[in-house]
């Protein structure tokens, strides 16, 4: 069974309402919060009003590459779950943990067996460790194989290019599930009923 499911990359307050009311509710929603590259970016004032809101229970992640102190303080009292960390070392993510008491996804960027294998210096630190393509910003894949002696005990997720419907032939049953771009319409905007097909889905495996 998938752990779990996540959503990434959403920036207006219709989708979000969207999804937070949706009889099928994801297990996350991701906010890009500092990387400016990504159309998904939100600035900082923008993102304080659109996620001081009842989360029903959805578990809201900051999506984070190698953040700042300035950053981190600015967000330090927003309704955040989890601070997803990008590009950032154990010992640096050690101190995000402690500091701002706050649950750690480690983002690891995958095109090798060695890059999979890096898993290990954060198990102890981090609560979930997300396997990722290169593309940061980008929808990229990357060779789902290369995580096939990943310990099914590790509290871990899966994203790179997953496809809408991957979902209900995924081979790593014990991942959170995380997809962005294939939600989006061509214009990179979330499409709601690309969004509702995916709930619904997801409900059922």
């Amino acid at each position: 069974m998938i752990k779990g499911l996540k959503i990434c990359g959403v920036s207006d307050p219709e989708t979000l309402d969207y999804i937070l009311n949706h009889n099928f509710k994801p297990t996350m929603i991701g906010f890009i919060t500092n990387y400016k590259k990504s159309k998904r970016f939100i600035e900082f004032e923008k993102l304080k009003d659109l996620i001081n809101i009842d989360k029903k229970q959805v578990n809201f992640v900051s999506v984070l590459v190698n953040p700042d102190d300035l950053i981190l303080e600015k967000i330090k009292d927003l309704h955040f779950d989890y601070y997803q960390l990008y590009d950032v070392n154990p010992q640096r993510t050690k101190e995000i943990k402690l500091k701002f008491n706050i649950k750690i996804i480690t983002a690891l960027t995958i095109s090798s067996k060695d890059d999979v294998m890096k898993y290990k210096n954060y198990s102890e630190i981090s609560d979930i460790i997300l396997f990722d393509s290169k593309g940061y910003d980008k929808s990229e894949n990357f060779d789902h194989s290369l995580l096939d002696d990943v310990p099914s005990e590790l509290h871990k997720m899966i994203a790179g290019n997953i496809q809408i419907n991957d979902i209900s032939n995924l081979k790593f049953r014990d991942f959170i599930v995380d997809l962005s771009g294939a939600l989006e319409d061509q214009n990179g905007k979330k499409d709601i009923n690309k969004i509702d097909k995916l709930l619904n889905l997801f409900e059922k495996t």
